[in-house]
């Protein structure tokens, strides 16, 4: 896949194109990304940062075949083709918090071009807890609040918390049979939640996790006393007990935390919101079934909603991403470098 695309289109060739446009057309940044369901996300990302003078193009990795993933827009050939008006952008996975302790992890902080979501991955910000609520009314048109989303993502963050810094410290020293990620993700899950009363769930989590970390305090006695410092390590990453759940694996979050409260959220506010036209028809049947009929129509599964949700830009891990493509723009370099072209050219 790499040869057929770095053969003929590089950064480099992107910004000789550019040049030869008019100077009213637009400067344009390709950016790649690994799946379908990243496009949305990125070209939401992306539209903050257009204006008169820059566009950008976002694409899957490969014009000549169907690869996909992480790895294909990393590729050894890409990653030396990218610059100014190329770049990739990739889920951080656990590469960011790993910190180069990984070949992926180093390749992927290394190049300024790569740019990563600084969480673990899209669905990790598509699943921020400030936006559940909306995501809620977007999907059942029943604005009445019921579920405290972001005191819930709160408690289990605290609850995962030092399991997470284990999963950290274990996988920076290659030891990922002591905890692979999928074992963290059984451990972590949240099962039969009861909306009403979500503490017994999350009290079934804690008892999970405190097991585990007993082991590992038993089994792998040299960490004792190194945990302290990648906590303050992580906390300079943007890691906190509070957050932690924007770092664990995206799918994960949404499909065994998230989804485990906001479908049967969601199916509550939609009894809801039926039962009232029930009662606002007054008997009469006809107009019932129409108004039935109706709000049928308005919904939208939550699964839907969620994938389009885009109120996580007040997200703190949101700034660093934002930060990250300002780096890449180098928008003060090039408003220098237009200002002296101007200067040169009156002379």
């Amino acid at each position: 896949m790499a040869r057929h695309l770095t053969s003929n289109i590089t950064s480099a060739y992107i910004e000789a194109a550019n040049k030869l446009r008019p100077k009213s057309k637009k400067r344009k940044i390709v950016a790649y990304v690994e799946s379908y369901d990243d496009i949305f996300f990125w070209r939401s990302v992306f539209s903050d940062f257009e204006d008169d003078e820059t566009m950008f193009q976002v694409m899957l990795p490969s014009r000549k075949n169907l690869n996909r993933g992480k790895k294909t827009a990393m590729m050894n050939r890409l990653g030396e083709s990218l610059g100014t008006c190329m770049i990739a952008c990739v889920d951080a996975d656990l590469d960011y918090l790993l910190q180069g302790h990984t070949p992926s992890s180093a390749k992927m902080l290394d190049n300024p071009y790569i740019v990563h979501t600084y969480t673990y991955a899209i669905e990790n910000y598509l699943c921020y807890a400030p936006s559940l609520h909306d995501v809620c009314v977007m999907a059942t048109l029943n604005d009445r609040n019921i579920f405290n989303f972001e005191e819930y993502l709160k408690q289990y963050s605290n609850i995962v918390y030092e399991l997470f810094v284990w999963l950290i410290w274990l996988h920076r020293r290659g030891r990922f049979n002591d905890m692979p990620l999928t074992s963290f993700n059984n451990i972590t899950a949240v099962e039969q939640l009861n909306v009403y009363k979500p503490v017994d769930a999350l009290e079934q989590v804690r008892r999970n996790v405190n097991k585990k970390i007993a082991w590992l305090q038993r089994h792998v006695p040299e960490a004792k006393g190194k945990l302290g410092r990648l906590r303050e390590e992580l906390a300079n990453l943007g890691v906190t007990p509070d957050n932690t759940y924007l770092f664990i694996q995206g799918h994960h979050l949404m499909e065994n935390i998230v989804d485990a409260a906001l479908t049967p959220v969601c199916t509550i506010l939609r009894r809801e919101r039926e039962k009232d036209i029930k009662l606002l028809a007054h008997g009469n049947t006809q107009q019932m079934d129409n108004e039935l009929s109706c709000y049928s129509h308005s919904q939208f599964l939550p699964s839907q909603m969620l994938r389009r949700n885009v109120l996580y830009k007040e997200c703190e891990t949101y700034q660093l991403l934002q930060a990250h493509i300002e780096r890449v723009l180098d928008r003060k370099g090039n408003k220098e470098q237009t200002q002296q072209s101007k200067q040169e050219s009156s002379l």
